[in-house]
C-alpha cells in the first residue's frame, strides 16, 4: 500500500483536500510545456520516497520524466491495435500488483493513432477503473481542444481528478474540474501558481481576464450538427478566415452579417440599426460560441454587449478601465424547448386567450418550476459549471421583448444569484432551479399585468438568459463588488438649480448592486449629480451620516446564499485603501468615544466621498452615460460595479444598458392668477420625478397615515389590495393621484403600503408623504425597480415632507370633500376613513381640482380653481 501520496507539490495536494489511493489524475493544457513542471514535481517526489514509478511510453514527444529519476519504461506501439495495447497495460499492472505510481504519455496522440476519439474514450474507460481498484496513482496529460464529447465526456467521467492547467502572462493557473469526494469552499476556483503556493485567484477581475479568450469547443459548431444555425456559422467563419487573409469571400460579408444579428441579437428595426452599426461577423462568432442552444440571446444580454461595442469604438481609453466579461447566453430556443418538452405549450396558448388569465398563470408557474431539461442541454449547463469553478454567478432574465426601446421590463423577470458552492452535482442542481425559477416568472402576474397594459400580450415573449460571473471578490466568507450602482445619462431629480439633468446621475451602494435596484425602505443609498458630484440633498454632516447606507447585500459563501449584513459587519474584511475610499470618519463620535474611553466603535460611514473627489470616478462614468446614449440617440440607464485593483486603480464593470423611458422634466408655469391658501390642497418644494405637467385632477384617493399607522401587519396588507381595486375600478377613469403615507410599493409595511405595480398601473401622480416615519428621506426609490416603474407608466413622483416650512397639506379640504368609496366597494373590512376616494365629477356643488408640477424647479401645487 502506498503512504503519504502526493503530488509532489505540497500546496497542490492540500488545494485537492489531499491524494487518495486510486487517483487517476488528468491534467488538460494547450501546450506540453506547461505540464512539464508538474510532472516532473511529480516523478522527482515519487523518487524521493525510493519507489518507483512505472512509464507507459507510446507518443512521439520527449520522454516526461527527468534527468535522474528512474523510471520502470514499458514501450507500447498503438499501431498493434487496441486490443494489444490494452492488455499489455493491464499485465503490467496485475503484476505489480496493488500500490504505486504510474505515469502514461500524452493521451491525444491515441486519437490519431487509432482514428478515433471514440476509441480514446473506451481506453481510458477500461484502464482508469483498473488502475482504481489496484490503488495507484496515475498522471495522464491530454491536449486542450483538440478532442469531442466522445473522449472527454469518457475521460471526465471516469477520472478521479480532472485539472485545466493555463499558462497566462508567465503564470500558471490551475482549476480542478473534478475532484471526487473531497470539497472546500475554494476548490473549484482558478488558483495562481506563485512562489511554490496555489492560491485561489478571488477577484472576477483577474479571473475574467485569464478564461474569457479560452475556446470552449464543447460550445462551438462541429461536424456532428449540419442545421441551418450551424451552417450559417460555419459559413461566417470561412467568411472572416477569407478576409483577414486577404481573400474574396464565396459569401457577401454585409448579407451574412445581417443574417447573424436577426439569429442572435435582434430583430426590432431600431435596435438592428444600432447593433449593425457596432458588431462585426468576428463578434457576432464571439457570442455564438459562448451560447447554450440556439436563438436570440435577449434584450439584457444585447444591451450589455452593445454598450461595451459603443464604448469600445469610440473611447478605447475608456474601454481599458472596463472590466473583462465572460458571459454566457441560453438561447430563447432552449425556453421554448423546455415549454414544449414539459407540455406546457398548450397552457401557455390558452392562458393568454382566457378571461381568467392569472389564475391559468399560476398553474403553468408551477409547471414551469417543476420542467425537466434535455440531456444534451444538462451537459452544456455541466461545462458552463465546470468554467466557472466556484466563483458566485447571476443567471439572469434576458426576454425579448426585455430592455427595447419603450419597455424596460425592469424587475418583472426574476434573476437568481448562485453563490456556486458544493461539490459539482449540488452546484448544478442549484443552477437547474435558477433557471426554472426565471422561466416560472414569464407567468407572474407582474409581467403579464405589464404586457397587458402595454399591449405585449401578443407579441412573441420568450425568455433568453445571461449568465454573468457576479463582479467582486471574495472577503471571509462573504463575496462582493467595492460599489454597486445604477446610472442615468438624464437626471430626473433636479433637487438644486446647480444641477445640469443632462450630465446624468448615479445612484451608488456599497456591495452587490441589489441594493441599488431593489427598493430597501429600511436603509439609504447615495444619489449623485454627475455635473455636481459632491452635491448632497442633506444638509449636516449628521443627516449625511443618518441617511447613509447601514445595511449591504453579500453572498454569504456558507449559507450559499444571497442575504444583508450590517456594514460595520462587513467592512472589517475589506481593504483599508478602499474604506478610505468609500467611507468618511464621524469626528462627533469618535471623540466621543475617546473620552468615554471605548476602544470597539466603529466609527465610519459610508459617504463615496473620496471616491467622488480624488479619482477619475465620475468623469468615466460621466464619458460612460454620454458615449452610449449619444449612441443610442436616447438617455440611457445602466447597472455597474466598481472593483479596486491591488494597485490602486479601479476597474468598472458594465453589467446591464437599455433606454431610458424618462420624457425629460420640462417646464411648466406656475398659475399666473394668486391662489389663496385655502384652495391648497398640497404643496411640495421636492421631490418631484418625472415628466411637468398642469393638468386637471379627475380623482384624488387619499389614505390616512393616523389611522393607517394603526393597522396590524395583515390589515396593511389587505389595504393595499384594496387599494388596488379602486385605482383599477371602471368608476374612476381619467387623471388619478394617489396620497398616502411612506413608501408606496414597500416590502416593508411598517414603513409604507406595499402595492405592487399592478396595483397602481391606473395611477397618473403618485405622492409619498413622510408623516409616518421621521427619518424617512423622500428620494429613497430613484433609480430602483419601483422607480423605473414609474417612469416606464409615465406617473409623475411627488414627495411632501410635512416638516418642511414650504410643504403645505390640507386634510381638511380632502375630508369636507364627498366619498365615494362607499359606492364604488361597499364592504372593504377596513376601518371607517382610512380611505377615501374623490371624484370631481361627483361633488354636490362641482369644483375642479387642478395639479402644477414643474419638475426642473421641484415645485407642486395640487388646488382648487
Amino acid at each position: 500500500m502506498l503512504e503519504n501520496l502526493s503530488t509532489g507539490i505540497p500546496s497542490l495536494d492540500e488545494t485537492l483536500q489531499g491524494i487518495v489511493a486510486g487517483d487517476n489524475i488528468v491534467l488538460q493544457t494547450d501546450k506540453i510545456e506547461d505540464f512539464l513542471p508538474f510532472v516532473h514535481r511529480y516523478c522527482r517526489y515519487i523518487g524521493e520516497t525510493r519507489k518507483r514509478i512505472v512509464y507507459f511510453r507510446f507518443a512521439d514527444h520527449p520522454p516526461f520524466i527527468p534527468e535522474g529519476v528512474e523510471a520502470e519504461y514499458h514501450r507500447l506501439d498503438p499501431a498493434e491495435g487496441f486490443e494489444n495495447f490494452i492488455a499489455e497495460i493491464f499485465r503490467v499492472i496485475e503484476k505489480h500488483g496493488k500500490g504505486g505510481y504510474y505515469l502514461f504519455d500524452c493521451l491525444s496522440g491515441l486519437a490519431v493513432d487509432w482514428y478515433s476519439d471514440r476509441m480514446l474514450g473506451n481506453f481510458f474507460m477500461l484502464a482508469c477503473p483498473y488502475l482504481y481498484v489496484y490503488e495507484t496513482v496515475t498522471y495522464f496529460v491530454l491536449l486542450r481542444n483538440l478532442h469531442t464529447p466522445l473522449a472527454l465526456n469518457a475521460i471526465h467521467n471516469t477520472a478521479q481528478v480532472v485539472l485545466d492547467i493555463y499558462s497566462r502572462k508567465n503564470r500558471i493557473y490551475v482549476q480542478p474540474l473534478k475532484v471526487q469526494d473531497r470539497s472546500s469552499r475554494t476548490l473549484y476556483m482558478l488558483h495562481r501558481w506563485e512562489e511554490g503556493m496555489f492560491q485561489p485567484v478571488t477577484r472576477s477581475t483577474e479571473i475574467a481576464e485569464i478564461l474569457s479568450d479560452i475556446p470552449q469547443p464543447w460550445l462551438d459548431v462541429n461536424v456532428d450538427r449540419r442545421d441551418p444555425w450551424t451552417k450559417t456559422f460555419i459559413t461566417a467563419r470561412a467568411v472572416r478566415d477569407a478576409i483577414e487573409a486577404g481573400r474574396e469571400p464565396q459569401e457577401d460579408p454585409q448579407k451574412l452579417k445581417t443574417l447573424l444579428i436577426r439569429m442572435i441579437l435582434t430583430r426590432e428595426s431600431s435596435l438592428f440599426d444600432l447593433c449593425s452599426s457596432y458588431f462585426e461577423i468576428d463578434d457576432l462568432l464571439a457570442i455564438g460560441k459562448r451560447m447554450i442552444g440556439t436563438g436570440l440571446i435577449g434584450g439584457k444580454s444585447v444591451g450589455m454587449l452593445l454598450a461595451r461595442k459603443i464604448i469600445h469604438k469610440n473611447d478605447p481609453d475608456l474601454y481599458a478601465r472596463l472590466e473583462t466579461h465572460d458571459s454566457y447566453y441560453i438561447g430563447a430556443d432552449v425556453f421554448y424547448s423546455y415549454v414544449v418538452l414539459n407540455g406546457i405549450w398548450h397552457d401557455r396558448y390558452k392562458m393568454k386567450r382566457s378571461k381568467n388569465m392569472y389564475e391559468k398563470a399560476e398553474v403553468m408557474g408551477e409547471k414551469l418550476l417543476k420542467g425537466e431539461f434535455p440531456p444534451e442541454i444538462i451537459a452544456q449547463f455541466r461545462e458552463v459549471l465546470n468554467y466557472f469553478g466556484q466563483s458566485p454567478l447571476i443567471v439572469r432574465s434576458s426576454s425579448l421583448l426585455e430592455d427595447a426601446y419603450g419597455n424596460s421590463f425592469s424587475g418583472k423577470y426574476e434573476s437568481v444569484f448562485c453563490a456556486n458552492q458544493g461539490n459539482p452535482e449540488e452546484r448544478l442542481a442549484f443552477f437547474l432551479d435558477a433557471v426554472r425559477t426565471i422561466y416560472a416568472s414569464t407567468a407572474s402576474k407582474e409581467a403579464l399585468s405589464y404586457r397587458a397594459l402595454r399591449g405585449l400580450l401578443g407579441h412573441d415573449e420568450q425568455m433568453a438568459l445571461l449568465v454573468q460571473r457576479v463582479s467582486g471578490g471574495f472577503y471571509g466568507k462573504g463575496y462582493f463588488p467595492h460599489v454597486g450602482g445604477v446610472g442615468y445619462s438624464f437626471n430626473p431629480y433636479v433637487w438644486n438649480s446647480r444641477i445640469d439633468p443632462k450630465a446624468g446621475m448615479l445612484r451608488l451602494v456599497f456591495g452587490l448592486g441589489t441594493r441599488a435596484v431593489d427598493r430597501h425602505d429600511d436603509d439609504y443609498t447615495r444619489i449623485i449629480a454627475l455635473n455636481e458630484p459632491g452635491l448632497r440633498p442633506e444638509g449636516s454632516a449628521g443627516e449625511m451620516r443618518a441617511y447613509s447606507q447601514r445595511i449591504v447585500n453579500v453572498l454569504d459563501l456558507e449559507e450559499n446564499a444571497h442575504v444583508s449584513r450590517n456594514f460595520d459587519e462587513v467592512a472589517r474584511e475589506v481593504e483599508e485603501p478602499v474604506l478610505d475610499l468609500v467611507t468618511s470618519v464621524d469626528k462627533e463620535m469618535e471623540e466621543r468615544a475617546l473620552a468615554s474611553g471605548s476602544t470597539n466603535i466603529f466609527t465610519r460611514y459610508l459617504s463615496f466621498n473620496r471616491l467622488l473627489s480624488d479619482t477619475a470616478f465620475p468623469e468615466d462614468m460621466t464619458k460612460t452615460l454620454k458615449t452610449i446614449s449619444n449612441a443610442y440617440q436616447h438617455p440611457v440607464d445602466i447597472e455597474f460595479t466598481v472593483n479596486f485593483c491591488e494597485t490602486g486603480s479601479y476597474m468598472i464593470n458594465l453589467l446591464q444598458c437599455r433606454p431610458f423611458q424618462i420624457q425629460g422634466v420640462g417646464v411648466v408655469n406656475l398659475p399666473q392668477e394668486s391662489v389663496k391658501p385655502s384652495s391648497i390642497i398640497l404643496k411640495t418644494k421636492g421631490p418631484v420625478i418625472g415628466q411637468s405637467m398642469a393638468k386637471k385632477i379627475d380623482h384624488i384617493i387619499y389614505i390616512r397615515p393616523d389611522i393607517y399607522s394603526g393597522l396590524p401587519t395583515s390589515k396593511r396588507y389587505l389595504a393595499a389590495r384594496i387599494i388596488g381595486k379602486i385605482t383599477n375600478h371602471s368608476e374612476l377613469k381619467g387623471v388619478q393621484l394617489l396620497l398616502g403615507p411612506g413608501r408606496w410599493g414597500s416590502r416593508m409595511p411598517e414603513l409604507g403600503i406595499p402595492v405592487n405595480f399592478y396595483e397602481i398601473r391606473n395611477v397618473s401622480i403618485l405622492c409619498e408623504m413622510t408623516i409616518m416615519h421621521e427619518g424617512l428621506n423622500t428620494d429613497l426609490s430613484l433609480g430602483t425597480h419601483f422607480f423605473n416603474d414609474l417612469v416606464d407608466m409615465n406617473i409623475l413622483y411627488l414627495g411632501i415632507n410635512q416638516g418642511m416650512k414650504e410643504a403645505v397639506f390640507s386634510e381638511t379640504i380632502i375630508d369636507n370633500f364627498q366619498d365615494i368609496l362607499p359606492d364604488i366597494l361597499p364592504d372593504t373590512s377596513m376601518p371607517k376613513g382610512l380611505i377615501r376616494v374623490i371624484s370631481t365629477s361627483k361633488l354636490s356643488s362641482p369644483q375642479n381640482i387642478y395639479i402644477n408640477a414643474d419638475a426642473q424647479r421641484q415645485e407642486a401645487l395640487v388646488f382648487i380653481k
